[in-house]
């Protein structure tokens, strides 16, 4: 099942998206919220006629670095050999159609296609044969960087943490095992031209892992998301950019770039 957030006529909903071709998408309302039993409503309203939103809003997003040795290699760095996390607050995330917005601080913003894992249920010290049941479902991400001052800083707070640098969507896919979820194609595209491909059996870390090791350290929340790394061919993004994340199975997210007002 597709699980979006929505809003129509001011009210905030979730909802399941049905149909496959896109321009006949629709929403069918969500009693409830989709992290507890839930009922299809009935009601159900085309896709082209909501906003989407952030499919979730996280009390926190952990992300993971260096996942994928090229990329870790194209940048210069050494491939850890323990997952490697770092935070984005819940103030950088975005939805889909939103505007990322070029901080004022940097001179050299990058994309970062990356799976996102979303939390089911509060968990912690999660047992590896265990990590299937706190998924609640996959979504797309842009870890967006501003690696001119990731590189200056040693903290990636401010790098990373920027308002609007987590997009996220445009739904979560609740259906994909964690088998399938390690082997998908991921690619993003800037103007239409592709800049990243790759796979998420590329990861040196399966999802697994990263659940493993961050549950040993904090309590995970229903909500909560889980960034797993980027393949190779980050690259830069300018104002009037239009940036699109794809990966198999899940959908397309897509975000303009705009100078900070």
């Amino acid at each position: 099942m597709r699980i979006a957030r929505f809003s129509i006529d001011g009210n905030v909903a979730f909802g399941a998206v049905e149909g496959d071709k896109q321009d006949e998408l629709v929403l069918d309302i969500i009693k409830g919220i989709p992290f507890a039993d839930f009922e299809l409503s009935g009601t159900k309203v085309p896709l082209s006629k909501v906003r989407l939103l952030p499919p979730v809003l996280p009390n926190k997003v952990v992300a993971f670095a260096r996942t994928y040795r090229e990329h870790a290699q194209e940048l210069g760095n050494a491939v850890p050999e323990a997952p490697f996390a770092f935070f984005k607050p819940s103030t950088s995330v975005i939805g889909p159609g939103d505007e990322i917005q070029y901080p004022s601080f940097s001179e050299e913003l990058h994309h970062e296609a990356e799976l996102a894992v979303v939390i089911g249920r509060m968990c912690r010290e999660v047992p590896r044969e265990r990590v299937k049941d706190v998924i609640f479902g996959y979504t797309c991400a842009n870890d967006v960087t501003a690696r001119d001052v990731q590189k200056r800083e040693k903290q990636w707070a401010r790098a990373k943490g920027f308002d609007t640098s987590c997009p996220l969507g445009p739904w979560v896919e609740t259906d994909l095992s964690v088998e399938a979820a390690n082997d998908l194609t991921i690619q993003l595209t800037v103007n239409g031209e592709q800049r990243q491909l790759g796979r998420t059996s590329e990861m040196i870390h399966p999802i697994e892992d990263l659940i493993v090791n961050i549950s040993e350290a904090m309590t995970l929340l229903p909500g909560d998301v889980i960034l797993t790394g980027t393949p190779a061919g980050v690259g830069p993004l300018n104002v009037g950019d239009e940036v699109a994340v794809t990966i198999e199975g899940i959908g397309t997210l897509t975000n303009k770039v705009v100078k900070r007002g």
